[in-house]
């Protein structure tokens, strides 16, 4: 090749380079507009040729059609109709990731693309024309449904204007309120504001005080805040209270006799000690040829609720009960929960039921699922129970121990069949008259929570098979609502292969059993170590989240191919929509519509995730509450998490979890590094790693933002 030749196409490698640069720049400006001087600028091209150049290859770029110039010497990327639609994941940093259905890889969007969308929302992207390290990059150029209008956080009022300032951190933007319409809310008190005009422009939108909760910091104010946060009305309506209240205890000798009679059938309760809403209640009677006749009695909500109702339809809307630290929201009116439809003892009650024939191997001969009617002798609380168990002696020993006999074969089997073994400890607190946490212990789970736990499981899974299982007599599968749980993201099992490595846990992942199976030795293994609920809680975020859907998948942690939930109808639709379908198909009706129950079931699951949600925010409210009467103590602790502004700490006492922020880590300078999860110090070579045990001091708590902050005690 001549130098003439090469020289000519070293130049067009130039002139090629330049033209991505250029073009990169444009794209990342957006609808904005540059002259030939600003881009060389932020190309870092100072010198005369080089923005002369840069001048050029735009003029190219114009008549190739991939850059426009609207004005003279303005030029501006010409975008591709590639749009994409999905909902909108907004991070506390502004940024924002876009889900897309079907697709493996979220759309990034930095925060000036964002344009005024909110979390939750459902959006239009367009995409850019490159990848930055491997990530899709686009922006939000309409709002196509909106997730909520109505938002919470603390009133900023002057002489002029007002502004809600949202607690939910990942919303960046103020809502403006005119002075008009606040409705009598007052500076720094926590109101629910809705919004009334979102501008095309992605700046400020504006709203107005419908709802003033109160003094911020007050335990009641919170508390009605996180519910109003997540969706969640803290009363209800006035009209459906009425129509609860029309609701009598008796029942008619009719409605007796249209039911399997199970009232002079030995028949308890076993609840937590605080429960109010009993929905379940477990029979035995021993059989001629010794077996059991094993019955799990289930609340009939429908009974006391039509379909279509007004009850039926507020129940839907809220779709499930909201347990907050210190309090219950129900999904039905106190009248049913705790009344008439709560199976408590000493009353005749109205049932859904599974009953069993069953050996003494825990081996079912026989079935039937009906209708009832209920007596219970006994509400045992969990730890009555138990220490039937433990001692073998107490009211109704020998039915108690005869279940937790069954039920001990029946948790056997399904760890057998490869069922998981993952659980999570629950934080509890105790609470002053004024709802403030003077002290933290944690909820234990023994036998007697076992016990009713593999009954509730048999019968959900049963009731499956009843609809699910296609036999000879059946001409279609008909629509049904199941509880599905999928296999676990094989990139996050790879990721928590890796992770547990260094603490001596090997992982199998090369099949389901195998997964299951190493999994549990793990849980086994880990019990009792200081890393427990660290690699427990990643375990538990490796795996799929569990939902409501008309297809049938199986249920993966339970090692089941069929599940529902039939068994708490008081505090779970999903489960009234069970016992409507399953009297349905009993009756030998048709079946019912598929896309109408995919619809509920959706819904059922999006409500269940804002009640988890609205939980957890209640206990990190507690938590940070908690702290606060701590500042300056000293605590044992274990690195929970690290990202490149801090480490996450959870106390090891309590369960409580703060941050040491990366600018107060003062005695050397750290570098973060993603890879390893680690900050490696500079100077002294400190690293601070995932499961490392150390010292922290509580330095400061935010009840506001809900924060705790944590220095490192040397």
């Amino acid at each position: 090749m001549s130098h003439k030749k090469s020289k000519k196409k070293s130049k067009g490698n130039l002139h090629n380079t330049l033209a991505a640069e250029i073009k990169k720049v444009l794209e990342t400006a957006g609808n904005k507009q540059l002259n030939y001087k600003q881009i060389a600028a932020q190309m870092e091209l100072k010198d005369d040729f080089s923005r002369g150049l840069v001048s050029e290859i735009l003029d190219a770029l114009v008549e190739k059609e991939e850059v426009e110039e609207l004005q003279k010497g303005k030029f501006r990327i010409i975008k591709k109709e590639t749009t994409v639609e999905g909902k909108v994941d907004l991070l506390a940093s502004g940024n924002a990731f876009v889900m897309v259905e079907g697709e493996d890889t979220d759309i990034f969007i930095a925060s000036k693309h964002v344009n005024g969308a909110m979390p939750g929302d459902i959006v239009k992207v367009n995409l850019f024309n490159r990848k930055t390290e491997g990530k899709k990059e686009g922006e939000i150029i309409e709002v196509l449904q909106r997730n909520k209008t109505e938002f919470v956080g603390v009133l900023e009022v002057s002489d002029k204007y007002a502004f809600l300032v949202p607690d939910n951190d990942r919303i960046s933007i103020d809502i403006f309120i005119p002075l008009q319409n606040l409705n009598k809310g007052k500076h720094g008190e926590k109101v629910v504001v809705r919004i009334t005009e979102w501008p095309k422009s992605g700046k400020k939108p504006t709203g107005e005080v419908i709802k003033v909760l109160g003094k911020k910091g007050e335990n009641e104010t919170e508390m009605h805040a996180i519910l109003a946060e997540y969706g969640f009305p803290s009363e209800f309506p006035a009209s459906v209270e009425r129509y609860a209240e029309k609701i009598g205890f008796d029942i008619s000798e009719e409605e007796i006799n249209r039911r399997r009679d199970f009232r002079t059938t030995t028949t308890f309760t076993i609840d937590p000690h605080d429960a109010k809403d009993f929905d379940d209640a477990l029979s035995i009677k021993t059989l001629d040829n010794g077996n059991y006749e094993i019955g799990i009695h289930i609340a009939d909500v429908t009974h006391y609720m039509p379909e279509a109702s007004m009850l039926d339809q507020e129940a839907y809307n809220r779709a499930t009960s909201v347990y907050l630290v210190d309090r219950v929201v129900p999904m039905l009116p106190e009248k049913l929960s705790n009344g008439v439809c709560s199976l408590r003892p000493n009353e005749d009650k109205l049932c859904y039921s599974a009953v069993f024939e069953m050996d003494k191997e825990a081996n079912i001969k026989s079935q039937w699922f009906g209708r009832t009617v209920i007596h219970s002798i006994r509400r045992f609380t969990y730890e009555e129970a138990q220490e039937v168990i433990e001692k073998g002696e107490g009211d109704l020993k020998d039915e108690i121990l005869t279940f937790h006999q069954l039920a001990s074969i029946l948790r056997k089997q399904r760890f057998d069949n490869g069922a998981l073994r993952v659980e999570s400890t629950e934080v509890k607190f105790k609470l002053d008259a004024k709802g403030f946490p003077y002290d933290v212990y944690f909820k234990v789970t023994k036998e007697s929570n076992w016990l009713i736990e593999e009954f509730m499981l048999l019968a959900n899974k049963k009731v499956a098979e009843k609809i699910g299982l296609k036999d000879e007599k059946q001409k279609e599968i008909k629509t049904f609502v199941y509880r599905i749980h999928d296999q676990p993201d094989e990139t996050k099992l790879q990721e928590l292969k890796e992770f547990v490595k260094a603490f001596g846990y090997q992982l199998d992942i090369n099949s389901p059993r195998n997964i299951a199976y190493s999994l549990n030795k793990m849980m086994t293994a880990v019990k009792g170590k200081p890393e427990e609920d660290m690699i427990q809680n990643l375990t538990i975020r490796s795996m799929a989240k569990a939902v409501y859907s008309t297809e049938n998948i199986g249920h993966y942690g339970l090692s089941f191919d069929y599940y529902t939930h039939f068994t708490s109808p008081i505090r779970r639709y999903p489960d009234v929509m069970v016992h409507r379908l399953l009297d349905r198909y009993l009756q030998g009706m048709a079946s019912a519509n598929a896309k109408d129950y995919e619809v509920r079931c959706r819904h059922s699951s999006d409500m269940e995730k804002k009640a988890a949600d609205a939980e957890r925010a209640s206990v990190r409210y507690k938590q940070v509450e908690y702290l606060s009467d701590r500042l300056g103590e000293i605590f044992d602790g274990v690195i929970s998490g690290v990202t490149e502004w801090g480490i996450y700490v959870e106390i090891l006492e309590n369960k409580c979890e703060g941050m040491i922020r990366a600018r107060d880590m003062k005695d050397d300078a750290y570098v973060y590094d993603d890879k390893n999860h680690q900050f490696i110090g500079k100077k002294y070579g400190q690293r601070y790693r995932l499961g490392d045990k150390l010292k922290i001091q509580v330095k400061n708590a935010d009840m506001e933002r809900r924060q705790v902050d944590f220095i490192v005690f040397n």
